[in-house]
């Protein structure tokens, strides 16, 4: 048998779908400039087959979180340009220097770090731009309200009285992040916004990028000089209150393990927190929370089988969920039939909206038990 056909749950991923997402996108970006996130292994969906690909489909630039993450990604993709988001931690210097990725520098302390290792190194006394790639290269983060990562207000002010600072550096980016770029009439878009030009400004001449995969869509002029989505390649919906415009990715679906007629007071599940009102059928699918499929979408998700969303009923234990599919037929519900968990007639993000988080969510906690199904993208 083939892993597909011996699990019980196979989840599916398009790569050509990731393709497709991310020519949109950097169509719609002014200039055409656009990036990629590929984080948390590529939210989830595996580095290592789906950065490939957005490299064929015409990225240059990637980000990551943590330096092994770009240590992994130059490993695959010798001739990109990495940037690393959480910045130069203490003793990294030379693990960025040897892999060649750049540090998104988050402070003043990050900045001296990575500028006084390129002096030891004997690298020219200039700041130039990202074009040349060569070794230490740098973006820096300007905080413009996230209060996460990034240079506060008061760190720009003595960077820019001491530009002096960045002796050593190639400043390849200046950048931010938007905190409500999913909300379109959200006024703190345009308040971080115009600090980021203000602040952008006062720093040597470099490339500027501010929007994610939310930011594309407010439209140009938050686009700047790079692009940099992420989530909206995987096909989560950048505009949440508008019809998702991106291509669907991911598709989980598992298989019916045992079906069973139940009557009227009967209960299901741990802490019998479902109880049966009327006489029908409950079938079980062999995901849980294990598996990444949450706890709390028990009671409150619906699968599909065959088209037609039935509810899970009861809690969603490790390894097991239960469906009413009383309205089926039995041959519906038979043992062995397919039902759509995430995708099709159960999007990703109304998934997400059940179990009360995000489709990021959603996404990076995708188990390892799944079998995993790549198709599209020279998959």
């Amino acid at each position: 048998m083939s892993p597909s056909d011996r699990a019980g749950v196979v989840l599916t991923i398009d790569l050509g779908a990731i393709a497709r997402n991310y020519r949109l996108l950097r169509k719609r970006v002014r200039g055409g400039r656009c990036a990629v996130v590929v984080k948390a292994n590529a939210y989830g969906l595996g580095v290592a087959r789906v950065a490939p690909v957005l490299a064929r489909a015409g990225s240059r630039t990637f980000f990551v979180a943590t330096l092994d993450e770009g240590v992994e990604l130059r490993g695959l993709l010798p001739d990109a340009e990495v940037a690393v988001l959480n910045g130069l931690q203490p003793g990294c210097e030379a693990e960025f220097a040897a892999h060649n990725l750049v540090p998104v520098l988050n402070d003043l302390g990050q900045i001296e770090r990575w500028g006084a290792f390129a002096r030891a190194r004997g690298e020219p006394d200039a700041v130039i731009h990202l074009d040349a790639m060569i070794h230490l290269d740098a973006m820096i983060h300007l905080d413009t309200g996230m209060n996460r990562l990034g240079l506060p207000p008061d760190e720009v002010d003595r960077l820019a009285a001491e530009p002096e600072r960045l002796r050593g550096l190639r400043l390849g980016l200046v950048m931010s992040h938007l905190a409500c770029a999913e909300q379109r009439d959200n006024p703190m878009n345009a308040a971080q916004r115009a600090l980021f030009i203000a602040q952008r400004k006062r720093l040597p001449p470099a490339p500027a990028s501010f929007a994610n995969s939310s930011g594309i869509f407010l439209g140009p002029d938050y686009h700047f000089d790079l692009a940099r989505p992420g989530v909206a390649l995987y096909g989560v919906n950048p505009t949440p209150e508008a019809p998702n415009p991106m291509a669907e990715v991911v598709r989980l679906q598992g298989k019916i393990i045992q079906s069973r007629d139940v009557d009227r007071g009967q209960t299901v599940g741990y802490g019998a927190a479902h109880r049966i009102g009327a006489p029908g059928r409950i079938a079980t699918v062999a995901v849980g929370y294990a598996d990444g499929y949450a706890r709390s979408l028990g009671t409150r998700a619906f699968a599909a089988v065959g088209g037609a969303k039935v509810p899970v009923v009861g809690r969603v234990s490790m390894d097991l969920i239960t469906l009413d599919v009383s309205a089926l037929s039995a041959d519906q519900a038979r043992t062995g039939a397919t039902v759509d968990l995430i995708g099709g007639a159960c999007p990703i993000d109304e998934v997400a909206a059940w179990s009360g988080t995000i489709g990021y969510e959603i996404l990076t906690s995708l188990g390892h038990r799944y079998a995993r199904r790549y198709v599209g993208g020279g998959a």
